[in-house]
């Protein structure tokens, strides 16, 4: 573990697989998260089968603490963005991890 995928890793090997331009895969690419964020600013869930859901989730009034200082700070309420995974995405990654042990 460790290591960080980027987008531009992301659009290389889309590049690869489907055999798509680089320009094209990242303007797809592009595309897919434009639409993703567009849904949920409009208050829509989105649902990918087999990968999960993206969804809004309202968080109320709160209190908490500024960890550097420890002083008490009030959390406004505010709407954000979450993801739950599949169960098979869920366990694809479990076992893939399992088995680099």
């Amino acid at each position: 573990m460790g290591q960080t995928t980027t987008k531009a890793d992301l659009v290389n090997v889309i590049a690869q697989r489907t055999g798509l331009t680089k320009n094209e895969t990242e303007a797809v690419v592009d595309c897919l998260f434009e639409s993703i964020i567009d849904s949920l600013k409009a208050g829509k869930r989105i649902e990918i089968r087999g990968f999960g859901s993206f969804n809004i989730r309202f968080k109320n009034l709160r209190q908490a603490r500024n960890p550097r200082t420890g002083e008490k700070v009030t959390v406004e309420p505010k709407n954000v963005p979450t993801f739950k995974i599949s169960k098979e995405f869920k366990l694809a990654v479990s076992e893939s991890l399992k088995n680099d042990e």
